[in-house]
């Protein structure tokens, strides 16, 4: 991109996104995996993902790149710093030109952490008969210099929220994961310092 020229970035209709989720660490994800597939997880694919986390006064900001897709994306988001299901509220743009904006990020904003993952995405439904719109997304995740870790994530809603804590409770039992295995923070976060 040429100086002058226009930053292109595309808004969906919707940006922002209720979540309930919840991050653990676990030794062996060929075990996670079988207990998906038996559950009837829905694997979506793997991905090999790189999150560039920048300093913000509140909450976290990440540019997402993901292997063989030529946008990224712009990913805002303020959540509870709890070892358990919490809330967070996300806010995601698409970014058509990411070399570039990773750029103007990088002299605008000091870059906190750098976070290499390859992620496999699976779809879980609670009940058969759910609705479309109210399964949860599990993330396997192989990250670079910290290990594996599952993430549960569903949408939610004020009035929803607690009862949706509640399932991924259940679903951390049917996949045998103990609330020590909880983690708070973010990747970004987890990382050792250089």
């Amino acid at each position: 991109m040429r100086v002058g020229e226009k930053l292109s970035i595309r808004a969906p209709r919707r940006i922002e996104h209720k979540m309930v989720e919840l991050k653990a660490e676990v030794d062996d994800l060929d075990i996670v995996r079988r207990k998906l597939t038996s559950l009837g997880a829905q694997h979506l694919g793997t991905f090999r993902q790189v999150d560039v986390y920048f300093d913000v006064p509140e909450g976290r900001l990440k540019l997402r790149e993901v292997e063989g897709i030529s946008e990224a994306e712009l990913v805002y988001y303020e959540r509870e710093n709890i070892a358990g299901p919490k809330r967070s509220d996300v806010f995601i743009l698409k970014v058509h030109e990411p070399a570039f904006f990773k750029t103007l990020l990088g002299r605008l904003l000091k870059t906190k952490a750098i976070v290499e993952k390859v992620r496999e995405i699976y779809r879980y439904r609670e009940t058969p008969l759910a609705s479309k719109y109210r399964h949860i997304q599990i993330h396997l995740d192989e990250v670079r210099r910290l290990g594996n870790y599952v993430e549960f994530e569903m949408e939610t809603s004020d009035r929803t929220a607690e009862k949706d804590r509640q399932i991924l409770r259940s679903l951390m039992e049917k996949l045998n994961i103990k609330t020590e295995q909880l983690k708070r923070l973010s990747y970004a976060d987890l990382l050792p310092k250089k």
